[in-house]
């Protein structure tokens, strides 16, 4: 069985905790076939959103997948959600589902308290996380307050000084929030530290990812 991991942006963490993750959900034996156009994100941060040409390229991807046999899709970057919200209805009727690596751990989030810091290194990826987890809350009634956390400079830096950055700008904000949230999915290496240094509820996308992929894929009924 195949599935597909779409990203527009990798790092080794990402990529081994993206497959650990899916592979501790669904097993050993799934075909996972990774696909990326790094200059989606290019344009979605030039532009402060995903213009139409880079959206119309994430769904050729999701197109291609599907002529490769695909069983189901996972969407990897959170900066594109919104395209992959778009992308449902086409992926209901088509048969293959199209999953967001980050939809659920925003419903974990605004199941876990009502003040949610959103930790980011990009303005693209924390504004749609926002719009995600109002949507969720919305669909739950429940209210939520969102405390942004852009940390200014952190994007690309090695493991210890994004470390070091990421736990500077948590321990600003853990007064003011009931549970952090990392709004990409790279970030997850640093979850238990974080929480640990904290002593709190911190929240990254793939395990939360992994998780929808199997529902998804029990409910098509291939696994």
């Amino acid at each position: 069985m195949k599935v597909a991991l779409v990203y527009t942006s990798t790092t080794p963490e990402l990529i081994e905790t993206v497959e650990r993750e899916i592979r501790k959900q669904i097993g050993e034996d799934i075909e996972l076939i990774s696909y990326e156009d790094a200059s989606i994100l290019k344009d979605a941060i030039e532009a402060g959103k995903v213009p139409a040409k880079a959206a119309a390229r994430l769904i050729s991807i999701y197109m291609q997948a599907v002529q490769e046999d695909a069983e189901a899709i996972i969407n990897l970057c959170s900066s594109v959600g919104e395209v992959a919200d778009a992308a449902q209805k086409l992926s209901k009727y088509i048969g293959v589902p199209i999953v967001r690596v980050d939809e659920e751990m925003c419903r974990e989030a605004v199941r876990s308290g009502k003040r949610i810091g959103v930790m980011a290194t990009l303005s693209s990826t924390l504004n749609p996380t926002k719009n995600t987890l109002y949507r969720v809350a919305r669909e739950i009634g429940a209210d939520v307050e969102l405390v942004d956390g852009l940390i200014e400079g952190a994007f690309g830096l090695d493991q210890t000084s994004f470390k070091a950055k990421m736990l500077e700008k948590a321990n600003a904000m853990k007064s003011q929030v009931d549970v952090l949230l990392f709004a990409q999915g790279s970030m997850a290496y640093c979850e238990d530290y974080i929480a640990k240094q904290c002593n709190m509820k911190v929240l990254s996308s793939p395990r939360f990812g992994a998780k929808a992929l199997r529902d998804a894929l029990k409910s098509k009924g291939v696994l």
